[in-house]
């Protein structure tokens, strides 16, 4: 049994197309978030007050409770919010998470929610906001990179981001329905970026080019955070 496990771990281990390891079975990435998204949506609805204190509020982060940023993001305005957004997860997620592996998919993610966070940190003051969209805007703009890495047709892609922009900016105009555009800007660009970040990178520095691009994103984050903070103390306690 020792040399059948020392072999196994000499035995190099197969790894996704951009870097990732390679996997069989589910994508237990994907599925994971919904199960949050599920059960987020389940508490909100049982214990009462925990919607507001979750939601994005840009005065009660400005105030400290910086993990709005993240709650936000698993918290849904009604059944209809939840499963339109969960099944676009659902349909986008398992094949990006087979193409760049759990690690960075989960990387992509993370990255594209905290993208849409920010930019509505930045651009709005009263509107609380709450949501996977910008996640799943950055999961769109991430296929769309890959799609066209891999020469595969972007027509789909494409169509998929035009009719969902179009209607973040037309369906507040014609309903009482508040959509976060900021938010699925943010996570729209964010994932894109990233996406390029991490199927472009040259395969001899893939994975230090990766690491780089992740920590970079994550400071820029925080230093915009950090940055609208100062500005919204200043004009809502001085």
């Amino acid at each position: 049994m020792e040399c059948v496990a020392e072999g196994a771990r000499t035995v190099r281990q197969p790894r996704t197309q951009f870097g990732g390891r390679e996997r069989a079975g589910a994508p237990v990435i994907t599925y994971a978030l919904i199960a949050i998204n599920v059960v987020t949506f389940a508490l909100q609805m049982s214990v009462k007050g925990l919607q507001s204190q979750l939601v994005l509020w840009s005065p009660a982060v400005a105030d400290g409770q910086l993990y709005r940023l993240v709650t936000s993001a698993f918290v849904h305005y009604g059944a209809a919010h939840l499963l339109l957004n969960m099944w676009a997860l659902y349909v986008v997620g398992p094949p990006l998470e087979m193409l760049l592996g759990r690690l960075r998919f989960g990387a992509l993610y993370a990255l594209s929610l905290l993208g849409g966070s920010v930019l509505v940190y930045l651009l709005t003051l009263n509107a609380a906001t709450a949501g996977a969209s910008g996640a799943v805007f950055g999961l769109f703009g991430a296929t769309l990179v890959v799609a066209k890495r891999l020469n595969l047709d972007l027509r789909w892609v494409a169509a998929v981001i035009v009719v969902n922009l179009v209607f973040t900016f037309v369906a507040p105009a014609v309903s009482t329905q508040r959509i976060s555009w900021q938010g699925h800007v943010g996570g729209l660009i964010t994932g894109a970026l990233v996406a390029a970040a991490y199927v472009y990178a040259p395969r001899a520095q893939r994975n230090a080019i990766q690491a780089a691009v992740t920590v970079f994103a994550v400071g820029l984050f925080a230093a915009l955070i950090w940055w609208r903070t100062g500005v919204l103390a200043a004009e809502l306690y001085l």
